[in-house]
């Protein structure tokens, strides 16, 4: 009997039900706390997705990763992938500040999340993509002028 080569990757739920499904199982504070956390990044931009990665992974992107969540023990971390290249004035980020690339968040039991202040990190995340993605824009792509040949 052949086998799919696929068969032992396929998921039958979507990202987003793995992240409901993973948000359910956290019966405590920080089930609440993720819950909250997605629901103003998904706010923030109604054109992020979610994805499921790195052998379970609740992942957040358009037009690149904006960002990637993970419940620990004793926190809720939310990672940006280029944080240390976002503006941060309400000054969320409180962990990984040392890094050349990314920076976190860490929520402990009893914080209050500034929802304001994170979806303005969000679609922060989601300019520095886009930026990112037009310079690396093959010339090929570009809008070309096309001069008129004098006869």
């Amino acid at each position: 009997m052949k086998r799919d080569q696929n068969s032992m990757h396929k998921d039958p739920m979507n990202p987003s039900e793995r992240i409901d499904q993973l948000i359910a199982e956290i019966t405590d504070w920080r089930g609440k706390t993720f819950a909250s956390i997605r629901k103003s990044i998904l706010e923030a931009d109604r054109e992020i997705i979610e994805e499921w990665k790195w052998m379970g992974s609740p992942v957040w992107s358009r037009d690149g990763i904006i960002a990637v969540a993970n419940a620990h023990k004793g926190k809720v971390k939310l990672t940006f992938a280029h944080g240390a290249s976002l503006p941060d004035p309400d000054k969320l980020f409180n962990a990984g500040l040392e890094g050349n690339a990314r920076r976190a968040i860490d929520f402990f039991e009893g914080d209050r999340i500034n929802e304001r202040a994170l979806k303005n990190l969000v679609r922060a995340a989601v300019d520095y993509n886009q930026i990112k993605l037009k310079k690396k824009a093959p010339a090929g792509t570009r809008a070309k002028v096309h001069k008129s040949k004098k006869i």
